[in-house]
């Protein structure tokens, strides 16, 4: 029989699951073959990003550059804001840390609380890399992009005697897509071992623990998707089943590996075959990386406002009410932009954002309720991470409707060639 890539993975899951629930020894001792699998991935991310982000300017479109940017940094707030309203909504309805007493060691959380969020000077700041070299080989998706932009624009200035760098550009870009669709034979075995490390290690049962955290947070997610993102699949008349067909694989890997860059080549190839231009997915896919986290951002208003709760079941009369928790979603919106290259960076800005809410005599128990929070977050990680991914996808085709580029038949006869399998 010959399976399709997304059934082969699907398997590959099913496998992993009962791997690392029936033998969690094992389950946990093959973490090495997922490991390879997201090195392989993440090997390809700076070369792609540098070909289609210069091929896209310098081929044409340069002069738009400024106005596609503005575009895309407007819808970035406006979904990632409502991201943190649904989360709000949500926490308050369900209350899971009602009931939920803070004590013991804060113990694992000890090198994360160690890390501090970059203020938005140093995001700023840290969009400008001083080594391109460095840029890449830390794979700092948003430097490279800026390196790429100038080096385009730079490109463009000097005019026809660009034309043999373009094309070289060119040339890598395709390259390696080809690249993409060799890692991803290796995808099935790669997610099936990351996906019976991760029940090896962290056990069914520690579901049990935080279950209506984890619940409501899948819950929310779900509501966000549908309302938020359905609505602006509606407004933007967007093929609903072909952009699922074109999001489904790269989705499921950023679900497993619970890294968004593991599923960037793929879902940029996949919206170029959808319908957006080159140069729209080479721009808007890397900076929404750092700039438009909708799953992240959601799970941090939920997890902010739970720790609050348990707050209030551990101290008696302590009290968070609904303007406390709008200037803690305020301070969010600002802080979450400092989410890119920080380890366990939504654990991260949590706590520094509970240090600035919490009272001093109460501090000690920020870092405690953050690391409950950390022994199931590897499994919120999964969807937030995928639906941070799909967020980014849709965001590549909002930009191309809004610049009049989105080449709809395109997506609508998307499905009936080879590369949907």
């Amino acid at each position: 029989m010959k399976l399709s890539l997304t059934k082969q993975i699907l398997i590959g899951v099913a496998l992993g699951i009962a791997i690392g629930h029936y033998a969690p020894e094992f389950g946990t001792s093959i973490g090495w073959i997922r490991d390879i699998f997201i090195h392989l991935i993440k090997l390809i991310i700076a070369p792609l990003v540098f070909a289609t982000v210069v091929v896209g300017i310098a081929g044409g479109g340069g002069k738009h550059i400024g106005r596609m940017g503005l575009k895309a940094g407007i819808y970035f707030e406006v979904v990632t804001t409502l991201a943190l309203v649904v989360g709000l909504l949500v926490v308050n309805l369900v209350q899971p840390g009602a009931g939920v007493v803070l004590s013991g060691d804060p113990g694992s959380i000890a090198s994360i609380a160690a890390t501090q969020p970059k203020s938005i000077i140093e995001t700023i700041l840290h969009i400008f890399p001083t080594s391109i070299i460095d840029a890449m080989a830390k794979g700092d998706v948003l430097q490279i992009v800026t390196f790429s932009v100038i080096f385009a624009l730079a490109l463009s200035a000097i005019g026809e005697r660009a034309r043999p760098m373009v094309e070289w550009c060119d040339t890598l870009a395709q390259t390696m897509f080809k690249f993409t669709n060799i890692v991803m034979m290796f995808a099935p075995i790669g997610i099936g071992a990351a996906m019976a490390a991760t029940i090896g290690h962290q056990g069914v049962e520690i579901l049990t623990s935080l279950g209506l955290l984890i619940g409501s947070l899948y819950g929310a997610l779900i509501i966000f998707v549908v309302l938020v993102f359905g609505a602006v699949v509606a407004i933007t008349r967007i093929p609903l089943v072909p952009f699922l067909r074109a999001i489904r694989e790269p989705f499921t890997l950023a679900f497993v590996t619970t890294s968004s860059e593991s599923a960037l080549p793929m879902a940029m190839e996949r919206m170029e075959a959808f319908g957006v231009p080159k140069r729209i997915v080479g721009f808007v896919m890397p900076a929404g990386y750092t700039f438009n986290l909708d799953g992240t951002t959601l799970h941090l208003s939920m997890a902010s406002v739970f720790v609050m709760q348990a707050m209030a079941a551990t101290v008696p009369g302590f009290t968070f009410g609904i303007e406390q928790q709008i200037m803690m979603m305020l301070t969010l919106m600002i802080t979450s932009k400092g989410v890119a290259a920080v380890p366990r960076a939504s654990l991260v800005i949590l706590l520094a954002t509970l240090s600035s809410f919490l009272p001093g005599d109460l501090q000690k128990y920020g870092p405690i309720a953050v690391a409950m929070i950390f022994g199931v977050d590897e499994f919120m990680d999964m969807a937030r991470t995928s639906v941070n991914l799909m967020g980014n996808c849709l965001a590549c085709i909002v930009v191309a409707r809004w610049e009049g580029e989105f080449d709809e038949s395109m997506a609508r006869q998307y499905g009936s060639t080879p590369l949907s399998e």
